[in-house]
């Protein structure tokens, strides 16, 4: 007996499959369909890319402190493997601030090397004699940044060689100082525990240790109102220099002045305009400053800004605080020569003495260290990183 519901179940799946079958896509459009999609989406994201960078480009910013490269560098010679870290003084923990003041402290009671040069008894002097020495020959010429940087140099490598000091030299970014609005005696930096020490003893009408700073009123130079005499307080208080002031040979005490009359040289804007400079040539001489230029820039505004033994050009290095100041100089160089690295590394130029007859000065300078280090020459010192120098900044 036929069962007529099975019947009619049967004709009703027939006709549905059917229905199917002619409402089904065909295989070739649906990937047609697909490569157009994923077309599309590409060319909108392609799109939207663009019309951000209109409204926000995308800027490319040149490497500062730390060129991105690990290649040789552009002078010849290969990178060290691991390069010291000079940090900001207000940076390193109080630890690593008596290590370092603990090694300087070594080199000022090793003997000297230097043969009893301009008087140098200890290892500290050594380096202050001989800039004395060969002072004219480094200052407001091309090689000043350069001789500076050697110098730097090889205080450091007697810092570690000598006293085991496992830190690299620390710099004073001083513009931190003079933007923050406190006065210069306040700076961690001369801290009487963990730091160099303050001010000296207050002298009535103080003009610099031979009394002549008031001839560089035209330069902004203004007198400082206190200090003049020997620094009261902290690790270099009871400390005598043999070497200085000046080109004598004097047994004295560590003097400071500090002038916050001038700490407008000393301002990051002061910094920015500096660094804007296109040539090394221009740089170096917006850094150096007077008499060159009409008034004091960076460098000879640190010095006066300290004061004392630091406002000297010839033994300005009795005062440990050079080596900061001047390590904050060569990371300004440093950086300047990063904004363009290419072409800045090996930019070098200028007169080789205040008088003539002089020669331009080329990267194959030769730069004199007397007894401290073997002469090299500009271009073995145009890249921190290398072998010779091997340190980097923070």
């Amino acid at each position: 007996m036929v069962n007529m519901y099975e019947k009619k179940k049967d004709n009703g799946d027939a006709e549905r499959a059917a229905a199917v079958a002619e409402s089904r896509i065909p295989t070739w459009l649906i990937f047609v369909s697909s490569i157009l999609l994923v077309f599309l989406s590409s060319l909108l994201a392609f799109l939207a890319v663009i019309a951000f960078s209109a409204v926000h480009p995308i800027v490319i910013r040149p490497p500062l402190t730390t060129p991105n490269t690990t290649s040789p560098t552009s002078t010849g010679a290969s990178l060290c493997a691991h390069p010291a870290l000079r940090q900001e003084w207000r940076v390193l923990s109080n630890a690593q601030k008596l290590d370092y003041i603990t090694a300087v402290q070594c080199l000022q009671r090793l003997p000297s090397i230097s043969d009893n040069l301009r008087g140098a008894k200890t290892r500290f002097d050594d380096f202050q004699a001989i800039h004395v020495v060969l002072s004219e020959e480094v200052h407001l010429v091309g090689q000043f940044l350069p001789w500076h940087r050697r110098l730097l140099n090889m205080f450091e490598v007697a810092l570690r060689e000598e006293c085991g000091f496992q830190g690299a030299l620390p710099y004073w970014d001083w513009s931190r100082d003079v933007d923050s609005g406190i006065p210069l005696v306040k700076s961690p930096v001369f801290d009487a525990v963990y730091g160099f020490g303050g001010n000296g003893a207050d002298i009535p009408n103080y003009a610099g240790q031979f009394g002549n700073l008031s001839t560089m009123a035209s330069a902004g130079w203004v007198a400082p109102g206190t200090g003049g005499g020997c620094v009261v307080d902290g690790p270099f208080a009871a400390y005598n220099l043999s070497v200085g002031p000046g080109t004598n040979t004097t047994n004295h005490c560590l003097q400071r002045a500090f002038n916050d009359n001038i700490r407008g040289f000393l301002s990051s804007a002061k910094i920015a305009e500096v660094a804007r400079q296109t040539t090394f040539e221009a740089f170096r001489i917006e850094l150096e400053g007077a008499p060159v230029t009409a008034t004091m820039r960076l460098h000879d505004g640190g010095h006066n800004a300290v004061g004392g033994e630091m406002a000297d050009r010839y033994s300005s290095p009795g005062d440990p605080i050079f080596y900061l100041h001047h390590a904050f100089l060569d990371k300004l160089w440093w950086q300047w020569v990063g904004m363009n690295f290419s072409s800045r590394i090996a930019d070098m130029s200028g007169r080789s003495t205040v008088d003539p007859p002089f020669v331009n000065v080329t990267l194959d300078f030769g730069l004199d260290m007397m007894a401290i280090a073997p002469k090299v020459t500009i271009r073995e010192v145009m890249d921190i990183r290398n072998d010779l120098l091997c340190y980097i900044y923070e």
